[in-house]
């Protein structure tokens, strides 16, 4: 990803922290847009790191869909049922599914994965640009309450990848997931443990061994369950 430049779009994003980051990019959803005015003033403790230049890398770094970190498969029961679902318990390196839904892009269905998600560098055309995810970041991190308010700490990731069919721009499928966090157990659950598994579920999908939906539903907002074959 390309890394923040320091010109107009810093200055004005460093502007739109003031007033809430709100009609700052009219080319994108603004992050005013999930957030309140109770958000000015501890959104100023984050807003250096923004104009800092950090890159986010996102869900899949652009010319490569292979993870560095392997995927040791654990058992998947496609999507869960409602009822199910209502029941389970957020695990660490899962989205508050008050803040973060998932939401899915139009454009990608079950009869067009051999022109959207199956075609080699096809996510490059559609990834939102990094002043926008940055400028999102620094809000969420405030709504999520986080302690280490550092951008680098964390990736602006896709809850719904965009290699599995979801939406680039939407609050709502978009939250700063930790690097660093893991199960009681030890067992990784950050940024790359998904990526790889978005990556996996991606393969699958383009074999034929699994449904769109299915792979949707396993990276949703309980994807920890689903990558370790949890209940």
């Amino acid at each position: 990803m390309r890394a923040i430049s320091r010109s107009g779009r810093l200055a004005a994003l460093s502007i739109c922290l003031g007033v809430l980051l709100a009609g700052c990019n009219p080319a994108t959803v603004t992050p005013s847009q999930a957030g309140s005015a109770a958000l000015s003033a501890s959104a100023s403790s984050v807003a250096s790191a923004a104009a800092s230049g950090i890159a986010d890398p996102g869900d899949e770094p652009i010319g490569s869909e292979t993870p560095a970190i392997g995927y040791t498969p654990g058992p998947t029961g496609g999507p869960v049922p409602t009822s199910s679902a209502a029941a389970m318990t957020r695990l660490p390196g899962e989205p508050d599914p008050a803040l973060t839904t998932g939401s899915t892009n139009p454009a990608v269905t079950q009869a067009d994965i051999g022109s959207t998600i199956c075609t080699s560098g096809w996510t490059a055309t559609i990834r939102p640009p990094v002043s926008y995810t940055n400028g999102l970041k620094v809000t969420q991190i405030v709504q999520y309450g986080y302690a280490d308010k550092s951008m680098a700490s964390y990736e602006e990731d896709h809850l719904i990848s965009l290699e599995l069919g979801g939406s680039p721009t939407d609050p709502k499928n978009l939250w700063p997931e930790p690097y660093t966090i893991s199960l009681a157990d030890g067992r990784a659950t950050g940024a790359h443990i998904k990526d790889a598994f978005e990556t996996k579920l991606k393969n699958e999908v383009c074999a034929g061994t699994m449904t769109l939906a299915e792979a949707q539903a396993e990276i949703g907002i309980h994807w920890v369950h689903f990558r370790y074959g949890l209940p």
